[in-house]
């Protein structure tokens, strides 16, 4: 035979209803210093991820291009007639 128990049942109801109020206020807080870093991040003047990237191939696709016009400015120095070719720096 099994009785029933009111304290038991109503203890475990508050616990349950505990357990979702400490988990919702983890929630929160969590959101709230996420929101507080990414003010104080941003009030630093960083660069996200993908900016740094686009920048860092940009400076590639310039460095190669360099490279590239250098060489033609040499072939097209070399060309001229007579003329003293620079050192190379």
């Amino acid at each position: 035979m099994q009785t029933e128990n009111r304290f038991f049942d109503d203890l475990a109801k508050m616990l349950n209803g505990v357990a979702g109020t400490v988990a919702g206020m983890g929630r929160e807080a969590e959101g709230s210093m996420r929101e507080r870093m990414k003010e104080w991040i941003g009030g630093m003047d960083f660069v996200s991820r993908e900016e740094f990237e686009a920048v860092k191939a940009m400076a590639a696709a310039a460095r190669d291009e360099a490279e590239a016009l250098r060489a033609r400015v040499a072939s097209l120095e070399a060309s001229l007639p007579g003329a003293q070719q620079p050192p190379v720096i």
